[in-house]
């Protein structure tokens, strides 16, 4: 036995108008359809509309968006006008972390690109190529997209590593400056060859975490050892914690999972070897994710020529921690 409720009939009048309004849309449409859609010999035949209308889609598609040659979409950013800047960011965050420097560099006359990695922010999210090579070769193909000439890149954490190995894969043609900041070059994982790395078993752990519980993994390095917030008398700030943990959960699970080994196990010594142009590095001396002595330090001895800024008591995160002064120094470097 069925019910019927007293408004039945008003439901079934709702819906009964809007399928008559669907048919008629449909009907109404059929001819542009059809015209958009003749066929000769089972091929589309377009009409001047549709090209115009995928153009317009096109472009919106594609207005914050590249795509590599092997189909991955890069989502960036293009802040300002003048002498072009990149900026690459860390694991396992997104070019969201740049936005102090990009506002304050956008802000004094420069024009400033940050991108999201292949995996990470608002990118695709391949299942391979999760490796320092594509991502270097992923931000090479940002700066011909846009033609950047004479840029000047700067690579943060991770980032320093992919700046570090598209300089190696691709020159400096393009190249005006190139920083390192808090950067994971020349190696970060522990061997024969580089005994003041850090054990595989760090890496290791940093997996099986991701593994079981990557949320809780990334409020635990944001709370922790990333912005110095373990260390005795500092100042917490709860929204740098839960800007780190939304940019980590944007990333995808796989990428990032992929990434811990690009970033720790990729050797960029004859990377470096081809810095060619004025260099900046700058790292905190208090850095307990990517310890300075067999990163940056390691770096300045590769490339003799660059200037070697350490920030006293500065954790990994200072691009947050200790932006102000990060902002001028970028500054003063760029215009110098």
């Amino acid at each position: 036995m069925s019910v019927i409720s007293s408004d039945q009939p008003e439901r079934a009048g709702i819906v009964s108008r809007r399928r008559i309004l669907f048919a008629g849309a449909s009907i109404a449409a059929f001819p542009l359809i059809a015209a958009a859609t003749a066929r000769a010999g089972g091929h589309t035949l377009s009409t001047p509309e549709t090209q115009a209308q995928a153009t317009r889609t096109q472009g919106a598609r594609t207005m914050s968006t590249i795509t590599t040659r092997d189909g991955v979409e890069i989502y960036y950013k293009d802040w300002g006008k003048g002498q072009p800047v990149v900026l690459s960011h860390g694991w396992p965050l997104s070019s969201d972390s740049w936005e102090s420097q990009a506002f304050h560099l956008a802000s004094n006359g420069f024009r400033v690109v940050t991108h999201d990695r292949r995996g990470h922010g608002r990118s695709s999210q391949p299942w391979d190529g999760n490796d320092m090579d594509h991502y270097a070769d992923d931000l090479a193909q940002v700066i011909e997209a846009l033609d950047l000439q004479n840029v000047s890149l700067f690579g943060f954490s991770t980032g320093g590593g992919e700046v570090a190995r598209y300089i190696g894969r691709h020159g400096t043609g393009r190249v005006a400056k190139i920083g390192l900041i808090s950067a994971v070059p020349p190696l970060m994982l522990k061997t024969n060859a580089n005994p003041g790395g850090l054990p595989i078993d760090v890496f290791d752990g940093l997996r099986a975490a991701s593994i079981t519980d990557r949320s809780k993994l990334y409020q635990d390095l944001a709370s922790g050892p990333f912005f110095g917030f373990n260390r005795p008398g500092a100042k917490v700030s709860q929204g740098m914690i839960d800007s780190f943990w939304l940019q980590g959960m944007q990333s995808g699970h796989k990428n990032a999972y992929d990434s811990i080994k690009a970033f720790s196990e990729t050797d960029f010594t004859e990377d470096l070897k081809k810095f060619d142009k004025p260099t900046l590095i700058v790292h905190g001396d208090d850095d307990q994710v990517v310890p300075i002595d067999a990163a940056a330090r390691a770096s300045k001895r590769l490339v003799p020529h660059a200037e070697l800024k350490v920030y006293p008591g500065a954790p990994h995160g200072l691009a947050d921690t200790h932006k102000e002064q990060l902002n001028a120094d970028l500054l003063t470097f760029l215009r110098s």
